[in-house]
């Protein structure tokens, strides 16, 4: 009996060293090797408890390359090997270099640059289908080269506070030869109709789509550029990351607001959810209302609004369009972060307020219309000719016109002051012409109405006049009282 159990011990020791022998060389840790037949279950790989089937055709990850060398092409090698070789092409294009240098390791930044567009090709032109080990160490692979520290913003580097976003030089990323392509290929991946969402969802989740929203940061704006394309086609082809999308968005303008006020990115991000919000069915959910009230309203507040604001006001409308009840909420939002001492900012603030105008129905102008046309006032009133003008501007837009003549008992009280105003004391030749005609417009409209209103605004003049004559009695017969206490001390 003994000598049958050594008999049986020294076959099974001759099948395992058989076994070991046939294997493939393995990367990483070779304390592995010790129990081949342990299977361990990764959270991000369900289903893979059994172990791998010996006739399976995937490739094994290949052990690591110590330099960059030239490999075969791709489409001059037979196909039972492409994805092998597709696998060792990749690990070169994880070595990353310093551009700094130009001259530095030129050979082998050619040789990954060509690399990175043969990849390209290869996954452009469908040649073969991806295995899933593939596409997990390809998204690996553009992680290493993409997500990385951003250089400090301009105004870091020199210490001294941040400068007006639209005066500064662009920054140009030394390493975009090979980020351009790196993007490229991910592209390519996303938008491919051979890419199984079901497959790619593991590689690209909630990590990946946080670390691609950091790079929106990026100074240059070709990287922004790239990234806004790849989000949005993420947003369209993985519906299950659409809400984490949207909250991701929303913490990133959070930050901007209130913390930071600068943000590279915010006009790349608005343009994706313009076109997000451009998809919302109706009726519109509670969620996306909050999103208008809660970030894309007080994205007025910040400084730097001129470098994004069209992408803004194109989101702003969009919901005014989608829920013309929406309006009333929109137009109370823009009076709160009205600017007071930004003339340019101002300027902005009317133009985006005509269009939101332009989509409001009768009912919701008479919700906001009073604090509406007493800003207006202001705005006709301000010593910068631009504001003054492009607050008269809007009676030129029909829709506007319309709303205020149904409304001219409460409107035309509430701004008459500031016409007059500006006909007698406005230095700007146009901006008095321009009230001049809006003067007219309101006494063709109504004239018993504007004769009522001219009475009242002299009435009130007179009053002023009684009461700035009083001061100045006053003030007269304090300084009298004051001359003759002098005269007398003197006297003394």
């Amino acid at each position: 009996m003994f000598k049958k159990i050594i008999k049986g011990s020294r076959k099974h020791s001759k099948s395992d060293s058989t076994d070991a022998s046939s294997r493939p060389p393995r990367s990483g840790n070779t304390g592995s090797d010790l129990n081949p037949n342990l299977v361990v279950n990764h959270a991000s790989r369900p289903g893979q408890g059994a172990p791998p089937s010996t006739n399976s055709s995937s490739p094994m990850v290949p052990p690591p390359m110590c330099a960059v060398e030239p490999l075969p092409l791709l489409r001059d090698t037979p196909v039972s090997e492409r994805q092998n070789l597709f696998m060792r092409k990749l690990q070169i294009c994880c070595f990353l270099f310093d551009f700094t240098d130009v001259l530095k390791s030129a050979r082998e930044k050619e040789i990954k640059r060509q690399t990175l567009l043969e990849l390209v090709d290869y996954i452009q032109s469908g040649s073969g289908k991806i295995t899933e080990i593939c596409q997990e160490e390809m998204i690996k692979m553009v992680g290493i080269n993409i997500f990385r520290s951003l250089p400090p913003a301009s105004h870091e580097n020199t210490g001294q506070g941040a400068s007006d976003p639209e005066e500064e030089e662009p920054y140009l990323d030394p390493t975009w030869p090979h980020l351009q392509i790196v993007y490229e290929l991910l592209l390519r991946y996303v938008v491919s109709s051979d890419t199984d969402t079901k497959v790619a969802k593991k590689y690209i989740d909630h990590s990946f789509i946080l670390k691609l929203l950091d790079l929106f940061d990026s100074e240059d704006p070709r990287e922004r550029e790239f990234l806004k394309t790849i989000l949005h086609r993420i947003y369209g082809k993985f519906m299950v990351l659409r809400p984490f999308i949207r909250k991701a968005i929303n913490n990133i303008f959070y930050r901007f607001i209130y913390e930071t006020e600068r943000h590279s990115g915010t006009g790349e991000l608005l343009e994706i959810l313009g076109s997000i919000i451009n998809g919302f069915a109706l009726p519109m959910k509670e969620e996306h209302k909050l999103f208008l009230v809660r970030a894309l309203i007080p994205l007025h507040k910040p400084k730097p609004i001129a470098m994004y604001h069209q992408q803004l006001s194109y989101c702003i409308i969009q919901f005014v369009e989608k829920d013309y009840k929406l309006a009333d909420t929109v137009i109370r939002g823009l009076l709160k972060y009205w600017p007071l001492t930004n003339c340019q900012k101002e300027v902005l603030f009317l133009g985006e307020l005509e269009e939101v105008l332009e989509a409001t129905q009768f009912a919701e102008f008479q919700r906001c219309m009073v604090p509406l046309f007493r800003q207006i006032a202001r705005c006709l009133n301000s010593l910068h000719f631009q504001v003054a003008e492009r607050a008269l501007f809007l009676w030129n837009n029909e829709h506007i016109v319309n709303l205020i003549a149904l409304n001219r008992q409460v409107i035309l009280p509430i701004i008459f002051e500031a016409l007059e105003r500006n006909i007698h004391g406005h230095w700007n030749q146009a901006v008095h012409g321009l009230t001049m005609n809006v003067r007219k417009m309101f006494m063709e409209m109504d004239a018993d109405l504007f004769d009522e209103c001219q009475r009242e605004f002299a009435e009130k003049e007179a009053r002023a006049q009684e009461v700035e004559e009083q001061r100045e009695m006053t003030w007269k017969k304090l300084a009298d009282v004051a001359a003759e206490r002098g005269d007398n001390m003197l006297t003394v």
